[in-house]
């Protein structure tokens, strides 16, 4: 019951008018549509994705062309894998309702530490200098990068009202980008204040898809500063896009 009136109330939280970035589809890619998607990022010329689900989460590197899995590792049955960043040479993911993060070695997948938070880890990402976690509220948590332990935290608000349901989330251009769990609505927030800025609905990427699964949600962002380029996908799509934002 908590759970579906929290999903209430953040689809609420989207309800009044609200202005739109738009955006245009440059490129679709294939993508491994048995991916429960949980996080992603571009780096270094390569996708690193997280999936999820008992017995079936992974840290994973993929080829942008095709969405072959170059390399994989497997996170233990009794974890249920959500996102991931990177800092210096190594990933970082976190877990569900564990609230354990696990540190990688970029060039060999390679465990090499792990760390304990409190409450559930949704999403992750970093803008340089912290760490910073969703887990599923209207806040997120800064973390520092070397132990990870919280900094600060910062409540993002539409209109006034909390926007709960964070997942998925990017760092780009100054701005921290966040999917919202069962829309298609993914938040531009300003990480000063936690508002949000506008919003990037992708409902034409989720209906061209047709799919049925409704864990099939869209998750998963990743930004390619170099090229600048915006990647979007989501919990077993069979194809992962490239789209272009039109301020």
């Amino acid at each position: 019951m908590r759970f579906f009136a929290a999903l209430l109330l953040a689809l609420l939280a989207l309800s009044p008018a609200q202005a739109e970035t738009r955006w245009s589809l440059v490129r679709s890619y294939p993508h491994d549509p048995k991916a429960f998607t949980q996080g992603l990022i571009w780096l270094d010329g390569a996708l690193y994705e997280t999936t999820g689900q008992y017995g079936q989460s992974s840290l994973r590197e993929v080829r942008l062309t095709d969405g072959a899995v170059q390399r994989s590792v497997p996170l233990s049955p009794r974890y249920f894998g959500e996102g991931m960043t990177n800092w210096g040479d190594s990933l970082i993911s976190i877990t569900w309702q564990n609230g354990l993060a696990f540190r990688w070695d970029r060039a060999t997948f390679r465990q090499t530490a792990t760390f304990r938070y409190a409450g559930e880890g949704w999403g992750l990402t970093n803008d340089g200098t912290r760490l910073i976690l969703s887990d599923g509220s209207a806040t997120l948590r800064f973390l520092d990068p070397v132990t990870l332990e919280e900094t600060g935290r910062l409540t993002v608000t539409f209109n006034g009202k909390p926007v709960r349901m964070l997942n998925e989330l990017e760092y780009m251009k100054g701005e921290i980008l966040a999917n919202v769990w069962m829309t298609d609505k993914i938040a531009r927030i300003d990480p000063a204040t936690g508002k949000v800025i506008d919003w990037i609905d992708i409902s034409k990427l989720s209906r061209k898809l047709k799919l049925t699964d409704p864990d099939a949600v869209p998750n998963g962002i990743a930004y390619d500063a170099a090229t600048d380029r915006l990647f979007v996908t989501g919990k077993y799509w069979p194809k992962l896009y490239e789209i272009r934002l039109r301020y």
